[in-house]
């Protein structure tokens, strides 16, 4: 079970549960043909975007295996939310998870993805005590790719044309990365040596 503390701060942001006032905001994005071009969704209209808004607002603890927790990721400065993350439960006995998130392309190349994605993996692997953590993006989505492979997560597989997505066979990458290697990573950033070298 996870029910962490909000808001979350980051240096630049703060993440927190979805609230109805986020409906702008969301829409500014999902509504977007080239946000929602490796996804499982297209660009959504305005009153779709609400009712997604609507499940989110209800997804910000965890209370057992295959639950989710979905945050807004707002800049600290204006409170303009950019982009959300998501972390699932997907196994109690083998203690994994998963992560995503999704950024308005706006405010891409800038690190906001990257800074955002590792609270994901602290609530992961801190909050939740989970073993193992995973992301999955298409091979041809070249941005999470580089949010992935900034944090540290080992690229496991590519599955090749292991979907008919979108009207084409696409590939699929899977990147994880494990508690331990959370920790060391954790400690390299605070410019502690790993005592396990």
């Amino acid at each position: 079970m996870l029910r962490p503390k909000y808001p979350i701060q980051t240096a630049r942001l703060t993440l927190r549960p979805f609230a109805a006032g986020d409906l702008d905001d969301l829409y500014s994005f999902h509504s977007r043909p080239d946000v929602a071009r490796y996804l499982y969704w297209e660009a959504r209209t305005r009153d779709a975007v609400r009712g997604v808004l609507d499940r989110k607002i209800d997804e910000r603890a965890i209370l057992d295996e295959g639950g989710r927790i979905s945050l807004a990721v707002g800049l600290r400065d204006s409170g303009t939310v950019i982009g959300e993350v998501m972390l699932r439960w997907l196994s109690r006995e083998h203690r994994q998870g998963e992560l995503g998130y999704v950024f308005h392309p706006d405010y891409g190349g800038r690190g906001f993805a990257t800074e955002a994605a590792r609270v994901a993996l602290a609530l992961g692997f801190d909050g939740l005590g989970l073993h193992r953590m995973i992301g999955r993006c298409d091979a041809r989505n070249v941005a999470s790719v580089r949010v992935l492979e900034r944090l540290g997560m080992r690229r496991e597989a590519h599955l090749v044309q292991n979907e008919w997505f979108k009207g084409e066979w696409s590939d699929e990458l899977v990147y994880a990365m494990l508690a331990a290697e959370w920790r060391a990573a954790r400690a390299s950033r605070a410019g502690v040596q790993n005592p396990s070298r």
